[in-house]
Formats: structure tokens, C-alpha cells, sequence
């Protein structure tokens, strides 16, 4: 379990005396906290690897988002930080799909189900998100998606 590693990973990072990765880390922890306590009022994922792929996605993408933010405010240091917790944060996640595998998968999803249009790219997302969910960047395959049904 993801979770196991990232117990485990914390304390190899305190060991060794890595202030930024042991910070870093316990900010995994906190968000997975809270979205369990979230989950408690809510309806939880059956897989709780699925939960915390979740909260890691989330993580990161908020990371690029301020990267992209401090960049162009001209406060490099502060991004450089943000990037360094988005390599911590990679670490936990499996691996991601790449263009061509994301491609190969939308192709046959559209052939499945019929997909002629845009007017189903719901279902086509939808149907890639169960599928493929923890090994993709949803707002990246949005994009595949949309063009492949254009």
C-alpha cells in the first residue's frame, strides 16, 4: 500500500536528516488525513491506494499550478521549493502514462463505446477515468479526448 511507503519513506527522511523531504512528506500525510476524515461523511473509494493517488494528484497539480504562479512573479526560490515537493510527491505515484499510451487507450474506449463526437466525450472520460485514473493526468487526456473526437 502507498500508505506503508510513505510511513516508511518519512522515516528513512527523518534518519537521514532531510528536513525538506521529512517536511514534505508530512504534508502528504496531512492531506491524506484529511481527506479521510472527509471520506467518513462521504462515499470513501473501495481501494485505499485510490484514495491517496488522489490526494497525490491533487498535490501536484497544485504544486505546478504555483510554480507556474511564482514564475512568472519573478520568485524563483519560492518555485524551486514547489518543485522540489512535486519530485517528493512523484515519488508515490505509479507510474504515468505516456502520450502515446494515453492515445492508444482513448482510441480504444472511443471504439468501444461508438464515439463519433464531442457530444461524447463525457462517456469516453468517464470510461478512461475508471479505467486509467491513478496512471493519468485527467486534464491532459481532457485535451487527447477532445481532439480525437474532433
Amino acid at each position: 500500500m502507498i500508505r506503508d511507503d510513505i510511513k516508511s519513506a518519512l522515516v528513512v527522511a527523518m534518519k537521514a536528516g532531510d528536513k525538506p523531504k521529512t517536511a514534505t512528506i508530512r504534508l502528504i500525510q496531512a492531506a491524506i488525513k484529511n481527506r479521510d476524515i472527509e471520506a467518513r461523511t462521504g462515499k470513501a473509494p473501495a481501494d485505499d491506494d485510490t484514495l491517496v493517488i488522489e490526494v497525490l494528484q491533487k498535490m501536484v497539480k497544485q504544486r505546478r499550478e504555483s510554480i507556474e504562479l511564482y514564475v512568472k512573479g519573478n520568485r524563483q526560490e519560492l518555485a524551486d521549493i514547489e518543485a522540489a515537493e512535486v519530485v517528493v510527491i512523484e515519488e508515490f505515484l505509479p507510474a504515468q502514462m505516456s502520450e502515446e499510451e494515453t492515445r492508444a487507450a482513448i482510441e480504444a474506449i472511443k471504439a468501444e463505446l461508438g464515439a463519433t463526437s464531442v457530444k461524447d466525450m463525457g462517456r469516453v472520460m468517464t470510461t478512461l477515468k475508471e479505467r486509467h485514473a491513478s496512471s493519468l493526468d485527467m486534464s491532459k487526456a481532457s485535451a487527447l479526448v477532445k481532439a480525437a473526437l474532433n
